[in-house]
């Protein structure tokens, strides 16, 4: 499945189950890790937990297995690993933290400038 449609199957699965303030990154140009985030938040650990387990259930369906998922039971942040798309649900206290949107705005888009970024 191409990266635009693996992205597209995981925002459907959130908005599905009421996930809030979806957002989707495209970072293939800042990180060889993966090509796109979606971040999402929940309103209760439960929540979180089931927004998670809906992407998982939704891109299983499709023939394709997560590489990880970290932070289950109980947890205030779950990541499932994708490969080209890596999916962050989380409480908003703490997607406020960690303000992952910004941190990767803020990353220089040249990584030929070397592995800390360089200066401008």
């Amino acid at each position: 499945m191409q990266t635009e449609a693996l992205s597209s199957l995981v925002i459907d699965a959130l908005e599905e189950l009421k996930g809030r303030d979806i957002t989707e990154l495209n970072v293939a140009e800042l990180t060889s890790v993966t090509d796109v985030m979606v971040v999402a938040s929940g309103t209760s650990s439960r929540h979180i937990s089931a927004l998670a387990d809906n992407v998982v259930e939704r891109v299983k369906a499709e023939g394709i297995r997560p590489l990880g998922i970290e932070g289950k039971q109980g947890s205030e942040w779950v990541l499932v690993d994708l490969g080209d798309v890596v999916v962050h649900v989380m409480m908003p206290e703490t997607r406020q933290l960690y303000d992952l949107e910004r941190l990767w705005s803020d990353l220089p888009g040249d990584r030929q400038e070397g592995a800390r970024g360089g200066e401008r």
